[in-house]
């Protein structure tokens, strides 16, 4: 199993992951695009970076806005597979 993040572990993520905030036990970010095609292909990207690291957000789509909360369920919190797909989302 994934060790989870100490809180000064998440901290020190954070600063380096501007428009992240932290949540409970995940962190999130939410995006607004040009209108729904752009929203939805920005989706798309996520969703194959998702897969190839077979970590998934929790996420939700209104029109031109997309929010994404990434937590690690397995691990209880926020773990680095959560701090990675992160910041392979803002790339």
């Amino acid at each position: 199993m994934i060790a989870k993040l100490i809180d000064a572990e998440i901290a020190l993520a954070l600063e380096g992951l501007p428009g992240w905030n932290r949540d409970g036990d995940g962190i999130v970010r939410k995006y607004r695009f040009a209108d729904f095609t752009h929203a939805f292909a920005f989706m798309t990207r996520v969703a194959l970076l998702a897969e190839k690291a077979d970590h998934h957000p929790e996420w939700s789509n209104v029109y031109d806005r997309v929010e994404v909360r990434l937590t690690t369920h397995d691990a209880g919190g926020l773990t680095a597979r959560d701090i990675a797909l992160a910041t392979a989302i803002d790339g």
